[in-house]
């Protein structure tokens, strides 16, 4: 295998890190076909308009990718001034355990630091255990005033790094 590498996404992208968001999200069992959120996470060049795409690759191509967003924005849910938060962060199922979701989560924490922002903030579902332990592990702390549902029984738990 070769080795993982961080980069902004390119135009010509757009449409394959969207279909490997929305899939990605889906084999997890996280959304359903007709959730109207699949058309949001397949939507990249969206994305890319109102945010910062970043994809993990390697030489055989895309492995994931994730958005950054700045508080105010049209994709922010929980940033406030001075922290950026990321969303919709994707590692395709093929690529799993390779540290994809890692190498991302440490280029947004890089991207913040390079932009002078003290924090970095992020929502997650409960059920995204894994996750929970890749953020717990580079140093997140849950921040439960922050937690919220976008829909009434869908709760997303917040967490928060000081930089």
């Amino acid at each position: 295998m070769s080795e993982v590498s961080v980069r902004p996404a390119r135009p010509e992208e757009y449409a394959a890190i969207g279909e490997l968001t929305a899939s990605a999200y889906l084999a997890d069992g996280l959304i359903t076909a007709d959730d109207d959120y699949v058309r949001e996470l397949a939507d990249a060049a969206h994305r890319a308009e109102h945010a910062e795409l970043l994809v993990a690759t390697d030489d055989d191509g895309l492995l994931g990718s994730v958005t950054i967003v700045h508080p105010g924005t049209h994709y922010a849910e929980i940033a406030r001034d001075g922290e950026l938060e990321f969303r919709m962060l994707a590692t395709a199922p093929a690529a799993r355990g390779r540290g994809v979701g890692e190498a991302l989560t440490r280029a947004v924490i890089d991207r913040a630091r390079a932009l002078g922002a003290r924090a970095v903030v992020m929502s997650s579902l409960d059920t995204m255990k894994t996750a929970h332990r890749l953020y717990t592990r580079l140093g997140f702390i849950r921040l439960p005033e922050r937690d919220w549902e976008p829909l009434p029984g869908l709760r997303l738990r917040a967490f928060w790094l000081l930089l």
